[in-house]
């Protein structure tokens, strides 16, 4: 009965999005069709967990009784039920704030007949490559992402938003291309497209062809996760859209790249050892992201490259190629996720009610409204990884399970046949990923200083000495401050920023949950068993 669940969890968005098309503009019916969809998606994702959970394995359906590998797989196990709860509680989150934000401006940058329809169509592609089970259907659902992406990008039509635009479709289309590319090769080489059957028959190919598919698939997937050196187009993109649209491009996108590397990694290529690539890589992108966040003076750039920075926390656990390493990327990865979308809507709050997301514009916050600083103040500094909060305690994960790689702990559980990378590596980027922890706190406290804590009459001082020493965003649409916080947007982000607290309060659990995820990636053999029970050929 529970396999039937599996296909509802795509079919709903899309079904849902062609009734909120048909109901054009009846806004409250469109509103609410979104609504129960994504509530419903969520229950579903949270039923088989509990039952792939309790089994230990997972679930796989053979979309139109074609059996695997000849037809379309869907599989779910505990890692995907996991990105997919947190991804429907994300968007269904966001999707409230948009609406309160939609009733409040009457629907000028987000057209409701434009804009659900829209989202739900985005929902459905971010599900579907959470459960793809073969590399087509996993490219169908991101090229279904990206296409309502795009709409997303560009609502309201203003010139700024038309430029990030056509860049982020371009790398977008690069990243596709290469994607594609390697589905052809691989295809060619092996005769099939199935995660599970090209974990047996990859391994059956030569060394160097092995490593040259590998890579073009890491460098597809390293474009939409945004790592190091891939991650250039991000911080000039996401800014330019409406807040609800940029706190799910920030906080769920780049995670989608991100579950499609760790699926690499530990099914696809599970003899293939990248760890000390993985390390370097991890090492770079925090580094590289960070020194740029300290540069901004705009919070929604500062915020992007905090993102990119972060990637490399998850980028690092890949690479320690461990048990431990995997279950604290997990948790980081739902960490993230809550922590930075939250984020994101707390920035259109504080550009709705101050007029601007800049440093050298605002002023005096704190006083004007308490509440707006609250919301701010604990997902910044989960981010900066105070503790106890859940960003200290992913981040001690991580680093516990690096020196333990380092130091060859004889617990450590390797994955598949990986081995950790060089100790000082491992070392190195420990050493990089305290800094950065550090680095980022110090940036997000100077903005909530300024922004919140600093009178407004000091605005004009304080610009004319800092202004040289921080880099602005493009000049965009003026906006208006209201001095107002609807209702809906308010209790949204509130309820985002009790789900990242909620991460702190059951990370004892969500930790378990991480490690039993974690443990079923540990060989290759595991997922093979759950699409193919009677063996692979």
């Amino acid at each position: 009965m529970t396999n039937a669940l599996v296909p509802l969890m795509v079919l709903l968005p899309l079904l849902g999005a062609a009734v909120a098309l048909m109901l054009g503009r009846r806004q409250r019916a469109q509103m609410a069709v979104s609504t129960l969809v994504l509530a419903a998606v969520a229950a579903i994702a949270a039923v088989l967990l509990a039952q792939v959970d309790a089994s230990g394995s997972g679930i796989a359906v053979a979309v139109g009784a074609w059996p695997p590998p000849f037809g379309i797989v869907l599989v779910v196990d505990r890692l995907s039920a996991i990105m997919i709860i947190i991804s429907a509680l994300m968007l269904l989150g966001v999707l409230v704030y948009a609406v309160g934000q939609g009733i409040a401006d009457q629907h000028r940058e987000t057209p409701v007949s434009i804009f659900h329809p829209t989202y739900l169509i985005l929902s459905a592609g971010v599900f579907n490559a959470f459960i793809a089970g073969d590399l087509f259907n996993l490219y169908v659902g991101f090229e279904i992402l990206l296409s309502a992406s795009y709409v997303l990008l560009t609502l309201g039509g203003t010139g700024e938003r038309i430029r990030a635009g056509v860049t982020y479709i371009i790398v977008s289309l690069v990243s596709s291309l290469f994607f594609l590319s390697a589905i052809a090769l691989v295809y060619g080489a092996t005769g099939t497209a199935n995660i599970a059957q090209l974990s047996v028959r990859l391994a059956e190919l030569p060394q160097d062809i092995q490593l040259i598919l590998h890579l073009l698939l890491l460098i597809a997937f390293g474009i939409k996760a945004a790592v190091f050196p891939l991650s250039f187009w991000l911080p000039d993109s996401y800014p330019t859209a409406p807040a609800p649209v940029t706190a799910v491009f920030a906080g769920l996108l780049t995670k989608v790249g991100v579950y499609a590397i760790i699926r690499t990694e530990t099914v696809i290529f599970p003899e293939s050892d990248l760890s000390t690539l993985f390390l370097v890589i991890g090492g770079l992108t925090l580094a590289v992201g960070i020194l740029g966040a300290l540069t901004q003076a705009d919070i929604k750039r500062l915020l992007s490259f905090t993102l990119v920075s972060h990637i490399g926390y998850m980028i690092f656990g890949i690479g320690l190629a461990s048990i431990a390493g995997l279950a604290a990327t997990i948790y980081y990865v739902i960490h993230h996720i809550s922590v930075q979308t939250t984020l994101f809507l707390t920035t259109g709050l504080i550009e709705r009610f101050g007029g601007s997301t800049s440093i050298t514009r605002l002023g005096g916050l704190r006083r004007a409204s308490p509440m707006l600083a609250v919301l701010f103040f604990v997902p910044a500094m989960n981010l900066g990884g105070i503790p106890p909060f859940s960003g200290f305690l992913g981040k001690v994960g991580l680093f516990v399970a690096g020196a333990d790689a380092a130091g060859g702990t004889p617990a450590t559980e390797t994955l598949g046949t990986s081995s950790p990378g060089p100790d000082w590596l491992i070392w190195t980027v420990v050493a990089i990923g305290a800094a950065t922890s550090l680095v980022t706190l110090y940036a997000l406290a100077r903005f909530w200083n300024l922004a919140f804590w600093r009178p407004k009459a000091e605005l004009e001082g304080y610009r004319s000495r800092i202004i040289d020493s921080v880099q602005e965003a493009p000049a965009g649409a003026t906006v208006v401050a209201t001095r107002t916080t609807p209702v809906l947007m308010l209790a949204a982000t509130a309820s985002l920023v009790a789900l990242t607290i909620a991460l702190t309060v059951f990370a004892g659990p969500l930790f378990e949950l991480s490690g039993r995820a974690a443990e079923n990636l540990r060989d290759a053999s595991v997922y093979v068993s759950i699409v193919f029970p009677g063996g692979v050929s």
